[in-house]
C-alpha cells in the first residue's frame, strides 16, 4: 500500500450518516474512502455479543427511517433490505380500546378520540393519506437558503397541513408544544404522555415550545416504522444493505483508523491525516473535492481542526452548544424465563412498552430530574419514566433471534432517560462511580411491571451509562444517538447554529453530516445523508443521475447550482 491515498471525499465516521453519505456520493460516480476508528462500521446502530449465543443492540433498536426517498434512491432491496411490512397489523395497535398503556392503577386504553386525533394529525385519513409527505417534508428535505424567512408560509410541513388539512393549519401551531396540539385533538391523559414521551425519547420533547409538529412527527415516524414495518435483521440489519450499498458502488471503509487531524491549508480541507495507531501505513488520506465529517459537531471543531484554522468566537459558540436533552441508561437482561407482565398489565403485553403514563406530573418531574437537576435520579424508581424497546417489544423472532441459548432468554433494551454526563453535577462519570446503585434503581423500577424480574430469574444484566456508550461509540455525543437538544434554537435552520445548517463548514471543502450537526438528526435513516446531497450538487461535488429527486420542498440558493433538473 502506498504511503497516501487519494480520493474525491473522504468521510470521517463509518455510521449511517457517514455510510449513507458514501453510497450517494459513490453511486454519483466519485471515489469515496470511509475512515472508522472502531473495528467495525455502524456506529449508534451495531450489534455486540457480550457472550456466546447472546446479541444485543447497545444503542439503537428503532428504525426512524421508514418514509426515506433513500429505499428508492440506492434501490437497497438489491442489497438485502427486508421489511416486514405486516408486523404493522401485528404490533401497531392503534384501535379503540386495545393499545394499552400502562399507568400506576393499571392499564388505560386509547379513546376514540385519541385514535381519531392521531390518526387524523398523522395524515393516515388523508383522501389520499398523506403521512409520507408530512414525514418528508418535516425530516427528508433541507435547510431554506439563509435569505428565506422561515414561517407558516415557507415551512414545509406546515405547507403540507395547509393543503391537506386547512382546518388543521393555524400559524399558532408554530409556538405550541406537544401537549397544546394532543390538547386540541386528543383526548385521555395517559394517550398524551405516552405520545409526549415517545417524542423526547426520539428528539424533540413533548414540552418544548414550539415543536408540536417535529415532536409529533417523531412520534409517527417511530410508530409507524419502527413497530409497524420492522427491517428484516433489525436496525444492523439496515446497516449491513446500506453498507453493502455503499462497497457496490465503489465506496471504500477503513477501520481502525481513527482521524488525528483535518488537514487545512487556506482555508481549504485538503484531506485527514490519522493518528499514530491507524491500520494502514500510510498516514493522509488526500481529497479532491470535500471531506465529510460524520462524527460529532465538538469532536470536529474542537479537536480534529486547529484553533489557528478557526475564529475564536466561533469555537467557543461550539463549546457552548447545548446537548441538555437527557442521555440514554440503556438496560440488557439474560433471563431463564421470559419476563412477564403482572397480572393487572397482562393486557398491556402488546402495546404497553412505557410506564408510568398517569399523567404530564409525572412527565415533568422526569424531565426536570433530567434536564434540570442534573444529577443522579431523584424521582422514586417507582415513578421514573421508562421504554421498553426489547425484542419480543419490536422484532420477531422468526427473524430476530437475540439469544440462540438453550433455555435463555434475551431482553434487550429496556431504557431511562438521565443527565447527559457532560452536565452531571458531580462529574462526567458520576452515575459510572455508583452503577451497581444504579442497576438496582433500574430492576426496581421495571419491576413495577415486570413480576420476574428477580435474582431467581436473572442471570446477567447488563447495562450502559451515558459515559460508557460515549467512550464506546464516540459519535454518541452526551450519550445519546441524537446528539443535542431538537428545540427551537437547535432545529432546521439554526441547526446546530445558523450558518452551519446547510452542511457547509467556514473551512472551504469541509461538510457536516451527522446527526449533532445537522436537522433533523437521530434515526431518521438517511436524512442527513440526502438533505446534504443538495448542497453537494449546488457546490458543484456531485452530479447524480437520473435515480435522485430532490425534496419538493427545496428552495435554490442564489449564485449556486440549481438542485431542480432542467427539462
Amino acid at each position: 500500500m502506498s504511503k497516501d491515498e487519494r480520493y474525491d471525499i473522504v468521510i470521517i465516521g463509518g455510521g449511517h450518516n457517514g455510510t449513507t453519505a458514501a453510497a450517494y456520493l459513490a453511486k454519483c460516480g466519485l471515489s469515496v474512502c470511509v475512515l472508522e476508528e472502531r473495528p467495525e462500521c455502524g456506529g449508534a446502530q451495531e450489534n455486540a455479543d457480550p457472550m456466546a449465543g447472546v446479541h444485543t443492540s447497545p444503542h439503537a433498536v428503532g428504525l426512524y427511517g421508514g418514509a426515506a426517498p433513500g429505499w428508492e434512491q440506492l434501490e437497497l432491496w438489491k442489497y438485502g433490505a427486508r421489511m416486514d411490512w405486516s408486523a404493522q397489523d401485528r404490533g401497531l395497535g392503534l384501535e379503540e380500546g386495545k393499545f394499552a398503556l400502562l399507568t400506576t392503577d393499571g392499564i388505560s386504553t386509547v379513546s376514540q378520540k385519541d385514535l381519531e386525533g392521531w390518526l387524523k394529525l398523522s395524515g393516515m385519513l388523508g383522501n389520499p393519506p398523506f403521512m409520507k409527505e408530512l414525514l418528508r417534508a418535516t425530516f427528508w428535505c433541507p435547510p431554506h437558503p439563509p435569505d428565506i424567512e422561515c414561517n407558516a408560509e415557507t415551512i414545509p410541513f406546515m405547507q403540507v397541513y395547509k393543503q391537506h388539512l386547512p382546518e388543521v393549519w393555524t400559524k399558532e401551531m408554530l409556538e405550541w408544544t406537544l401537549f397544546d396540539l394532543l390538547d386540541e385533538y386528543c383526548d385521555t391523559e395517559p394517550f398524551k404522555v405516552f405520545m409526549a414521551y415517545i417524542a423526547w425519547m426520539s428528539g424533540a420533547a413533548g414540552h418544548f415550545e414550539g415543536m408540536a409538529i417535529p415532536a409529533f412527527a417523531s412520534v409517527a415516524a417511530s410508530v409507524l416504522y419502527t413497530i409497524g414495518a420492522v427491517p428484516m435483521g433489525g436496525i444492523h440489519g439496515f446497516y449491513h444493505a446500506i453498507f453493502r450499498c455503499a462497497v457496490a458502488h465503489g465506496a471504500v471503509f477503513r477501520t481502525c483508523c481513527p482521524v488525528d487531524e483535518i488537514i487545512i491549508e487556506d482555508g481549504r480541507a485538503l484531506g485527514v491525516r490519522l493518528r499514530d495507531n491507524a491500520a494502514i501505513g500510510g498516514r493522509t488520506i488526500w481529497a479532491n473535492k470535500a471531506v465529510l465529517s460524520a462524527t460529532e459537531i465538538k469532536q470536529t471543531f474542537l479537536k480534529l481542526i486547529g484553533p489557528r484554522h478557526l475564529d475564536p468566537a466561533f469555537r467557543k459558540r461550539i463549546d457552548d452548544l447545548n446537548i441538555k436533552g437527557g442521555s440514554i441508561y440503556v438496560n440488557h437482561f439474560l433471563t431463564r424465563e421470559r419476563l412477564r407482565y403482572r397480572p393487572k398489565y397482562k393486557e398491556g403485553e402488546l402495546g404497553g412498552v412505557c410506564y408510568p403514563m398517569d399523567s404530564r406530573e409525572i412527565y415533568y418531574k422526569h424531565t426536570t430530574d433530567v434536564m434540570g437537576h442534573q444529577g443522579n435520579p431523584i424521582v422514586p424508581p417507582e415513578r421514573v419514566l421508562w421504554l421498553w424497546a426489547g425484542s419480543n417489544k419490536i422484532y420477531n423472532d422468526t427473524f430476530h433471534r437475540q439469544c440462540t441459548r438453550p433455555g435463555n432468554y434475551v431482553e434487550c433494551s429496556i431504557e431511562v432517560y438521565v443527565p447527559p454526563p457532560e452536565y452531571h453535577v458531580g462529574g462526567p462519570d458520576a452515575i459510572n462511580k455508583v452503577k451497581g446503585q444504579m442497576d438496582a434503581y433500574m430492576i426496581k423500577a421495571f419491576s413495577q411491571v415486570i413480576e420476574n424480574l428477580d435474582s431467581d430469574n436473572i442471570i446477567r444484566h447488563w447495562s450502559l451509562t451515558p459515559w460508557e456508550q460515549e467512550f464506546r461509540n464516540t459519535g454518541l455525543l452526551g450519550g445519546s444517538w441524537y446528539g443535542l437538544r431538537h428545540c427551537r434554537d437547535q432545529w432546521w435552520n439554526e441547526r446546530p447554529l445558523p450558518e452551519l445548517a446547510r452542511y457547509r463548514t467556514p473551512i472551504e471543502g469541509l461538510y457536516l453530516c451527522h446527526q449533532s450537526s445537522a436537522h433533523p438528526g437521530g434515526l431518521c435513516l438517511m436524512a442527513v445523508a440526502y438533505n446534504l446531497m443538495h448542497t453537494l450538487i449546488e457546490d458543484g461535488i456531485a452530479e447524480p443521475g437520473n435515480w435522485w429527486y430532490p425534496s419538493p420542498w427545496y428552495i435554490p440558493q442564489k449564485d449556486k447550482i440549481s438542485v431542480i433538473p432542467r427539462h
